[in-house]
């Protein structure tokens, strides 16, 4: 079986338990993981894609993007900025600098993060 590296990363962002929207640096929304298509099914879903992504904001929200954005091509280290805290679901949602192997910013994406902790025990299902 020949795996290429787009469909194990595609595989990878896949699992992530929350919406992630990737977009290139013209702003188009380039990917958007199965739970993004389906918590965004009321504004397009799949439509979405290809779509400019502050064609889904308001001005405030527009200026923060471009800000953060700008924030990321000063400094090769600028690469996740805090954009969304969400208190009632107890999730953070960041903005995070994509980059090419030089360092270069070549897109952006938004990414959830829970601050609820695992209650699980950790590799219970192995026998």
């Amino acid at each position: 079986m020949n795996i290429t590296e787009t469909t194990l990363l595609k595989s990878y962002v896949d699992t992530e338990e929350f919406p992630l929207v990737i977009c290139g640096m013209d702003y188009r929304i380039k990917y958007m993981n199965n739970l993004a298509l389906e918590q965004y099914e009321k504004y397009g879903g799949t439509k979405l894609l290809g779509r400019l992504l502050t064609s889904l904001m308001d001005e405030e929200a527009k200026s923060k993007v471009d800000m953060v954005i700008e924030w990321f091509k000063e400094d090769i280290s600028h690469n996740r900025m805090l954009a969304v805290r969400d208190n009632s679901e107890k999730t953070d949602i960041y903005m995070c600098a994509l980059r090419d192997e030089t360092g270069g910013l070549i897109g952006f994406c938004s990414r959830h993060r829970s601050r609820r902790s695992d209650d699980g025990t950790p590799y219970s299902t192995i026998d």
